[in-house]
């Protein structure tokens, strides 16, 4: 099972007025972040509005982002991960969605934990060995400030224990958890991938010991986020440390009024794509545009 590091773009979707997908919107998105140098993609996230697509639009974003990695990959010789989501708060449809993961060929497949049931530990636990059963890398996605119910390090360490559990993203914001999941799980389970949620603490996480990001900031600089996490995961802390602090500002606008909201702004400023999101989510009100466009300045984006 490959271990997981470096820098994976969690991609947001592009999308039209009417609230349709971009499709060429995407893959031209995708292009950009292989030609940005990025170690990996997650279509199906959080940050791709994942829970207001329907399964015939998430097939051809599957099937748009293994054409153009595959391409790359041919072209180039070099490896990209293909992580694909698939959480949801029913583990059948959980289990179904990593089946289709293992299918396309995907490198891991992304399950966060059950949200709105708040489910116990011994729940989260059982939910996560059905999903390991399904043969595919699974990658646990902690996030108790979407989900409701964070997932203890005595319960991950359990699930780390399954068949076919490569790593966590950790996006519970306390750096004190995230360094207990590496004195304890990763500890216990050498190749268990320790992975930020979060954009302003890739750094910190990778100093601690952890091994990348995924990160919501690439999808405008893959480039930069990619020399940011190689930089700290070689031990040049002086490199690591100036890209760091020259984010920073935007590693706070990028998330000033909602994910993707705020990213797909910023995208929208840069002329990469329409600001354009899916009900209920809206877009940005004016204040936090002031934010975001600010930022972009103060980092020379």
């Amino acid at each position: 099972m490959a271990k997981f590091s470096g820098a994976i773009t969690a991609l947001v979707t592009p999308m039209h007025e009417d609230e349709s997908v971009d499709y060429e919107g995407f893959r031209a998105l995708v292009k950009r972040q292989l030609e940005g140098g990025i170690d990996g993609i997650l279509p199906l996230g959080t940050t791709a509005e994942t829970p207001t697509l329907t399964e015939d639009e998430e097939d051809e974003i599957i099937k748009i982002a293994f054409e153009e990695v595959r391409a790359f990959e041919k072209a180039t010789g070099k490896k990209t991960y293909i992580i694909l989501g698939a959480g949801s708060n029913c583990t059948r449809d959980a289990v179904r969605y990593c089946e289709r993961a293992k299918k396309a060929g995907a490198d891991a497949a992304l399950v966060v934990t059950p949200y709105y049931n708040k489910p116990s530990q011994e729940g989260i636990f059982k939910h996560f060995e059905a999903c390991s059963k399904v043969g595919v890398p699974i990658i646990v996605y902690n996030i108790q400030g979407r989900t409701g119910t964070n997932i203890a390090t005595e319960t991950l360490l359990k699930i780390a224990g399954l068949p076919n559990i490569a790593g966590v993203k950790e996006a519970s914001g306390n750096i004190n958890q995230m360094m207990d999941v590496i004195a304890i799980v990763k500890k216990a389970y050498p190749d268990f991938s320790v992975i930020s949620g979060d954009d302003g603490l890739t750094l910190p996480l990778i100093a601690a010991g952890g091994d990348g990001i995924f990160s919501v900031v690439s999808n405008l600089t893959p480039d930069l986020i990619t020399k940011l996490a190689h930089a700290a995961l070689d031990g040049d802390l002086k490199t690591a440390q100036a890209l760091h602090y020259r984010l920073l500002p935007f590693f706070k606008a990028a998330f000033v009024d909602g994910n993707p909201t705020s990213i797909k702004y910023a995208l929208s400023v840069k002329k990469m794509m329409k600001p354009c999101v899916r009900l209920p989510l809206v877009e940005v009100k004016d204040s936090a545009k002031k934010v975001i466009e600010n930022a972009l300045k103060e980092c020379n984006l």
